[in-house]
């Protein structure tokens, strides 16, 4: 940190509060005075002096007032994206330090393939050598990612969106962990599971159970039917969990495709079986993602745990 930057932080600090945070996010999800001051139980005219307040302590103007109420400027919305982030990590160590026993509360999203596939071993080693709690939150990665822009999780280990980079900018940092691999599953006395070699062309004329259509793994399969010049099946049931998936294949109601961490532990059962499609499924990179500032101790345990070099890079 220069000297400058330094100046300025000490500055926001001397004359900004929380309450001020608190209002900035207000203020943007009310989209005017009078919706922001019913929050607060404040008058308006008291609300527009801390407004003026707070735009005073970072020396220019957070929002754009017009006939239709408050719109934040572009500096605006850096610094209510900020104040929103500041007042999740407040609640964070609120509860860290309130907690019996006191330990380190590590928060991680991750989709149900990763989470049921892939984290129990990592959560293993976390636990072997420290002292700490986790909350696993298992959803769809967009709901995932929302999540940790707006400072709910500290880190994704989830599949690896190309288009990261471009959705994102420079907010986070994402490190590739390892490629996930994925088969076409059928009920263990389904033709196609004894078939020698199986075409997407024969697959499209199947009943399918797949995640919900914002899915990676949805857009993967079709993605994969597309290329090989057939319509994707309209799937019959929409299930995000490849463990539930298993067992509605394995009850006869269609095929699907799961995580290869997966169909191994089902294939002991006798219940699936893996149909021998050409060309395969394509993997699908899993990273870690996380927020690339300000720097997070938690994650920086996480990263020790998976092996991560000391220095992150950006992907």
């Amino acid at each position: 940190m220069n000297a400058d930057t330094s100046m300025e932080t000490r500055r926001l600090v001397a004359r900004l509060r929380f309450r001020h945070l608190q209002l900035l996010v207000d203020l943007q999800r009310g989209g005017s005075l009078r919706a922001a001051a019913a929050m607060h139980n404040l008058t308006q005219p008291a609300l527009s002096k801390a407004l003026h307040e707070i735009e005073g302590a970072f020396g220019f103007a957070l929002f754009v007032r017009s006939a239709r109420g408050l719109a934040p400027t572009p500096r605006g919305e850096v610094a209510i994206r900020g104040a929103a982030l500041l007042l999740q990590e407040l609640a964070h160590v609120g509860a860290e330090a309130s907690a019996e026993p006191t330990l380190t509360l590590l928060r991680i999203g991750a989709p149900p393939f990763v989470a049921q596939g892939y984290l129990p071993d990592t959560l293993k080693r976390l636990f072997a050598s420290n002292e700490v709690r986790v909350q696993l939150i298992e959803e769809r990665v967009p709901l995932l990612v929302q999540s940790l822009l707006e400072g709910r999780l500290d880190a994704l280990v989830t599949s690896y969106p190309t288009e990261m980079s471009e959705a994102a900018g420079q907010q986070l940092h994402y490190e590739r962990l390892f490629d996930a691999d994925f088969a076409v599953i059928a009920p263990f006395g389904h033709p196609l599971a004894r078939a020698r070699k199986v075409d997407w062309q024969r697959l499209a004329t199947e009943r399918w159970i797949m995640p919900a259509a914002s899915s990676m793994v949805r857009r993967m399969m079709e993605e994969v039917f597309r290329r090989e010049g057939v319509v994707a099946p309209l799937p019959v049931i929409e299930s995000t969990s490849p463990v539930t998936n298993v067992r509605l294949v394995a009850a006869g109601l269609g095929l699907s495709v799961v995580p290869g961490a997966v169909l191994r532990a089902a294939q002991g059962a006798g219940a699936v079986k893996q149909v021998r499609v050409q060309p395969p499924v394509p993997s699908n990179p899993v990273a870690l993602i996380y927020r690339a500032a300000p720097r997070n101790p938690r994650v920086v345990l996480l990263r020790q745990v998976l092996g991560l070099p000391s220095v992150a890079t950006t992907g």
